[in-house]
């Protein structure tokens, strides 16, 4: 008989024995088992930590609310640019946005992270091509 075999022996007969005990006699050969062999359920059942750099107790990165909106490159239709551009920036006349997108990469400025959204959309649409950092 092999050394497997005698194993799976010795496990079917502890398990026909314990199938053999009350509830309560159960209850009592488990509590025996957790202290004998230093056992804790409680550490066994406990999720596994999120994968990632984040630490445990440590508070996750906040996200970010405030981009910075760089305009990359004017495209072809540079007058839907510029009235895009004014539509953020209304003390910029023609010249000055003019001036703005003929110098890019050149930013809007920061601002809140659904004002970026829009803008961003809006110039885009408009033919620019725009970064958020």
């Amino acid at each position: 008989m092999s050394e497997n075999q005698k194993t799976t022996t010795k496990i079917e007969k502890i398990l026909d024995q314990i199938s053999q005990l009350s509830l309560l006699e159960l209850s009592d050969l488990v509590k025996t088992l957790e202290e004998k062999f230093d056992i804790h359920p409680a550490a066994l059942a406990a999720p596994a930590p999120a994968a990632g750099p984040a630490v445990a107790g440590a508070p996750a990165p906040e996200e970010k609310t405030e981009f910075e909106v760089t305009i990359t490159s004017a495209g072809a239709n540079k007058i839907a640019v510029i009235k895009a551009v004014r539509e953020f920036k209304p003390e910029l006349g023609l010249k000055e946005a003019k001036d703005l997108i003929d110098a890019v990469p050149a930013s809007l400025g920061t601002m809140k992270k659904d004002a970026a959204n829009d803008a961003k959309t809006k110039l885009e649409l408009a033919g620019a091509q725009v970064e958020l950092k």
